[in-house]
């Protein structure tokens, strides 16, 4: 079992930047693979970024390419999203996610488990 926790969300103008954490329980966080995900009002959950067990692979989405970064410290149990150049069409709530799987993980339906979400709001 592995509980998660987000934190870091907030109101930010357009442009600036943001860095969430996920802290995550238990001692088996380095064998999951880790990912983010976010939600708009009225649209589906969709893939933002993630990272293999060992950090040394990521995957984004395109919309998120070249702004978001996700890495993650295996020694504190957490995941980290930061997010620059932020856009108004980043609004959303950010979920974390934890996979037990090898690879990196992008399908939402691939997840094992998920924090409770932590709502991030861009002015223009």
């Amino acid at each position: 079992q592995v509980q998660l926790v987000e934190s870091g969300g907030g109101l930010v103008q357009a442009g600036g930047s943001v860095r969430l954490s996920c802290a995550a329980s238990g001692r088996t966080f380095s064998r999951y693979a880790m990912g983010w995900f976010r939600q708009a009002p009225g649209k589906e959950r969709e893939f933002v970024a993630a990272v293999r067990w060992s950090g040394t692979s990521t995957l984004y989405a395109d919309s998120v390419k070249g702004r978001f970064t996700i890495f993650r410290d295996n020694a504190k149990n957490t995941v980290y999203l930061q997010m620059n150049s932020l856009k108004p069409e980043d609004t959303a709530v950010y979920y974390c996610a934890a996979a037990a799987a090898s690879g990196v993980v992008t399908g939402r339906y691939e997840y094992d488990y998920w924090g409770q979400g932590t709502q991030v709001t861009v002015s223009s």
